[in-house]
């Protein structure tokens, strides 16, 4: 797993149209219906340039923006600088996933957008479940989703896919490994510069990898939570073959009363 490089100055333009609306709807109808009422101290990982953390601060929830990209941080921040109510509420950790912590423990996690189809070994999907599963308080929520490997399947007979704007532009290939149900996602962009007119060329390459929902839910009571959930594509349903985004909601068990 590698943190965003180049890409990140581009990255809101290019998911301007994500439902980040609707993933912060479904956290909030979550917390509802598997906790104990509205958290306050919530981390949001793999925050990236913080679409995410930033509406949850905005809503009053203490929120921790954790991501590996020194970039992403650095944006995130300068977005909330042009808010400044919402600062006394946010803070960002530049930590990897796999071994982040935070002092205290915390009511909620939260990681989507399919952060983790980017850990693309079982044993470091296992180090994030575990280090989210020591962070929380007992009776706290951990929601993330995943994209199915029916999705990748889709990327890999659609692609390439192209966009093409007067100051950016890209084209992006899917190589899918069926073996490893892993999918590699080649982009070029091309990012007209602020001086000249002229465009640079920006190379990346990132790769995700399908986990059998099962394993996860297995992994889940493995890290040691107790009730886990699987729902599709932001619906309240069951995931089928079709689903493409998957989402789980796994709670820590209440501390016993002594």
């Amino acid at each position: 797993m590698e943190s965003y490089g180049r890409f990140a100055e581009v990255y809101d333009r290019l998911m301007a149209d994500m439902p980040y609306e609707e993933w912060i709807a479904f956290a909030e109808a979550a917390w509802q219906r598997y906790g104990s009422g509205k958290p306050e101290r919530v981390v949001d990982l793999g925050c990236g340039t913080g679409n995410i953390s930033l509406p949850l601060a905005a809503l009053g929830y203490e929120v921790i923006g954790i991501d590996l990209s020194e970039t992403m941080l650095s944006i995130a921040q300068n977005k909330m600088a042009a808010h400044p109510p919402l600062q006394g509420n946010m803070q960002w950790v530049c930590q990897d996933m796999r071994h982040w912590s935070v002092p205290n423990s915390v009511d909620a996690v939260v990681s989507f957008c399919d952060c983790l189809n980017y850990i693309t070994e079982q044993s470091e999907v296992k180090q994030v479940l575990q280090a989210t599963y020591d962070q929380l308080r007992p009776g706290g929520i951990f929601l993330f989703d995943v994209l199915s490997i029916r999705q990748f399947e889709e990327y890999a007979s659609t692609q390439p896919f192209a966009y093409d704007e007067e100051d950016i532009a890209y084209i992006w290939f899917s190589d899918f490994d069926e073996g490893r149900k892993e999918i590699e996602h080649q982009l070029t962009l091309f990012v007209r510069q602020e001086n000249g007119g002229l465009f640079e060329r920006v190379d990346e390459a990132h790769v995700q990898r399908a986990y059998d929902i099962q394993w996860l839910a297995q992994s889940l009571r493995d890290a040691g939570f107790n009730k886990i959930e699987m729902f599709a594509d932001f619906t309240w349903e069951k995931p089928d073959a079709d689903a493409q985004r998957i989402f789980f909601v796994a709670v820590k068990e209440e501390a016993a009363c002594s």
